[in-house]
């Protein structure tokens, strides 16, 4: 019996369009997939920034702890603020209102440092201390909140929503650190 030849003329063209079709789509997930990845490793930057900021402050306030934290340090500016000139406790005797007010003034210019802190978009920056404790054993609870604008919108929880301190909106991001500080006198 003879054989029956069929024409197969441009099925392999076919295949390799296919297969480019397919290989295309799979590279456009992959560049998609990398600007994810990309997106999330600057918010995690500048999260990494607030972090080690509002750790800064807090470390501070351990340092210049006097009953007047409460004054010294109860503060909101945000990266707009003006800086004011301070004078300088590196070579006179300063008390602990001096002490805070270059403290304050040293962390708005790292705020402000673009590129030390991530861009920090919009920054500001609540800090909170309240007594704690009768005369005996006297501290201090102390809330510092840094909040500021995210490139990119995302749904906050309401625990985020219940913090008054920044622009509310999708794009905002915050760190809240508290800490506990005992005085030593």
């Amino acid at each position: 019996m003879p054989m029956k030849v069929t024409n197969n003329l441009g099925f392999t063209l076919i295949e390799v369009l296919i297969a480019f079709m397919v290989l295309s789509f799979g590279l456009l997930g992959a560049v998609a997939l990398q600007a994810k990845a990309k997106q999330a490793s600057f918010d995690a930057m500048q999260r990494a920034a607030a972090i080690a900021l509002a750790n800064d402050i807090i470390q501070r306030l351990r340092v210049n702890d006097t009953q007047a934290i409460s004054a010294n340090y109860k503060v909101v500016f945000n990266s707009k603020t003006a800086l004011n000139p301070v004078s300088r406790c590196f070579s006179d005797q300063c008390n602990a209102a001096a002490i805070a007010a270059t403290d304050i003034e040293h962390w708005r210019q790292a705020i402000r440092a673009r590129e030390n802190t991530g861009t920090l978009d919009n920054t500001t920056v609540c800090i909170t201390p309240t007594v704690v404790g009768g005369t005996r054993n006297r501290g201090f609870n102390v809330e510092v909140v840094v909040a500021w604008q995210g490139r990119q919108a995302m749904k906050a929880s309401e625990d985020n929503l219940t913090i008054n301190c920044g622009i509310k909106n999708d794009k905002r991001r915050l760190v809240v650190l508290n800490s506990y500080i005992l005085l030593r006198a």
